[in-house]
């Protein structure tokens, strides 16, 4: 998108850090969090982009503009998404090749595909990398994980970690490309201008022809 363009739109762009237990959407028939308990003026026609499961926690995007989801999906250029995930038990040299190698996932009874992480660490001080990682849980055997993926097919890392023998006891989106959640608060929102969000996300104005 040319970056007149950009500057010549009413759209805004938000930041995120979507605390535990709340659901990525303004409006449910059920009773659970939702984005508008929020302590955050938001304007109308703002959603999300890239949702987070209820109990997933950090990065979410946003916006009042209804293009960004095929500008960020659909770009040629695939975008990263890092998560901080901590998992119980100990985890084995053996199960974390497994997971660096790609998990077959199933699509129904008869199709997988390979979720293979473009990078996966183990992370001794995740406060490192997200000030609020501290967690009670710490007290018993536990893993935490930075896991880089170019995908985010529904429940993606949990599913990975499950597949090693690991649940997953948290999980914590730190960036998409190169927005980061960096020291916004939990239940914190931060509003970026349009030229910025696009730059962070390497937009070219390229979308990938199938």
């Amino acid at each position: 998108m040319p970056m007149h363009e950009i500057n010549n739109s009413n759209n805004r762009y938000f930041l995120l850090n979507k605390p535990y237990n709340m659901v990525s959407q303004f409006v449910s028939s059920h009773k659970v969090p939702l984005l508008g308990n929020i302590n955050f003026d938001f304007p109308e026609g703002t959603h999300a982009i890239g949702r987070l499961d209820s109990p997933s926690e950090g990065l979410l995007i946003l916006t009042t503009d209804k293009t960004v989801t095929r500008k960020l999906f659909l770009a040629k250029e695939a975008h990263t998404r890092s998560y901080l995930v901590m998992v119980q038990h100990k985890m084995t040299q053996e199960s974390f090749l497994k997971l660096q190698a790609g998990i077959n996932i199933p699509i129904n009874n008869t199709e997988f595909y390979l979720a293979k992480p473009q990078s996966v660490k183990i992370i001794t001080k995740p406060t490192l990398l997200y000030k609020y990682a501290t967690d009670p849980r710490e007290i018993y055997p536990h893993t935490w994980l930075l896991i880089t993926l170019t995908e985010g097919k529904f429940r993606q890392v949990r599913k990975m970690v499950m597949a090693v023998k690991h649940r997953c006891l948290r999980l914590i989106r730190l960036n998409i490309s190169n927005i980061n959640l960096g020291d916004i608060e939990p239940g914190a929102v931060k509003e970026i201008d349009g030229e910025k969000f696009f730059s962070l996300l390497n937009y070219s104005g390229d979308i990938a022809c199938n």
